[in-house]
């Protein structure tokens, strides 16, 4: 895990740095640091323990995770949660969409006990009565020792969300610790959170399909053409606001981007992040390809791997 170092005011002004000296300093570490490898904690170390909560975030930290991932949707009195579904369903004892439901009430949600039902080889007594995480929780728990991969929804599922979120974190200085990096599969949200805050790193998810209205792979959001069609016009559209792609690897087994396509990628200056890869294989594979990290349910695996 990269560590950026947190100096008092005063020891920054004694050694002659402003403060906006030192956060284009922390920020430019931050890209430095995204030219190495990053081994980033699909929904904390997931594979391992109940997803999104705090058993699966401390395990990756131990396992060498340079990005925890969160997801994050809103709740109906508008506190940012950090869950996958749109729903309760697959991971709590709840029912319904997240939104419908105000903190106290999610709050009072079993997020553990599916875990061990769904993995009794992993199962874990401890797990059982695990809380569903606010943005903030997290947060106050591990501040800028931790770097955030976060990624948002939709404007039109949560018309709020980006300006909370970008707020949040300018409070907290995780963008001027270089601490975060936002990603999503909606153009539509990265483009508002780029104009809301340029400093953000961005990384703009893809996914790759076959639907029966086509006969060949498509973006499910139509981001870009399929891998094999692909310009640099369409990545360099997408560099004009992200630093990164990221895309799925394979569809019902079949792999629907190559070498290739992490080659046009970098040499139109996007960084290449796939998910969500849990074999070592498959990790060893994409290295090959000279991608520039990855998501994984097993930071463990990876780092083992990389290191």
């Amino acid at each position: 895990m990269k560590h950026l170092p947190r100096l008092p005011l005063a020891a920054i002004l004694a050694l002659g740095i402003t403060p906006l000296a030192a956060q284009a300093d922390a920020l430019e570490q931050q890209l430095t640091d995204l030219q190495g490898f990053q081994i980033i904690a699909h929904r904390g170390a997931s594979g391992y323990a109940p997803e999104h909560t705090w058993p699966a975030y401390d395990k990756a930290r131990d396992m060498g995770a340079d990005y925890l991932e969160l997801d994050l949707h809103m709740s109906a009195d508008n506190r940012l949660m950090v869950i996958h579904d749109d729903t309760l369903d697959r991971t709590t004892n709840g029912e319904g969409n997240v939104k419908d439901h105000t903190l106290e009430a999610l709050k009072a949600l079993d997020a553990g006990s599916w875990f061990n039902q769904a993995h009794p080889e992993r199962a874990d007594d401890a797990y059982a009565g695990a809380q569903l995480l606010t943005l903030d929780e997290v947060i106050d728990r591990y501040g800028d020792d931790v770097r955030y991969y976060i990624e948002t929804k939709s404007p039109e599922r949560y018309p709020e969300l980006q300006r909370a979120l970008v707020e949040t974190l300018e409070a907290e200085g995780l963008v001027d610790a270089g601490s975060v990096i936002i990603q999503s599969f909606s153009q539509d949200s990265l483009q508002q959170i780029h104009a809301l805050n340029p400093d953000i790193p961005l990384v703009q998810l893809v996914w790759y399909s076959t639907t029966e209205d086509s006969d060949g792979l498509v973006e499910w959001t139509g981001v870009t053409p399929a891998p094999a069609e692909i310009t640099d016009a369409d990545f360099q559209a997408i560099a004009d606001y992200a630093v990164g792609i990221g895309p799925n690897v394979t569809y019902e087994g079949q792999d629907v981007i190559d070498a290739s396509f992490v080659d046009q990628a970098h040499a139109n200056g996007l960084l290449v992040h796939p998910y969500t890869i849990n074999e070592p294989a498959d990790m060893q594979r994409l290295i090959d390809w000279g991608v520039d990290g990855m998501f994984t349910n097993f930071p463990d695996r990876l780092n083992a791997i990389v290191d």
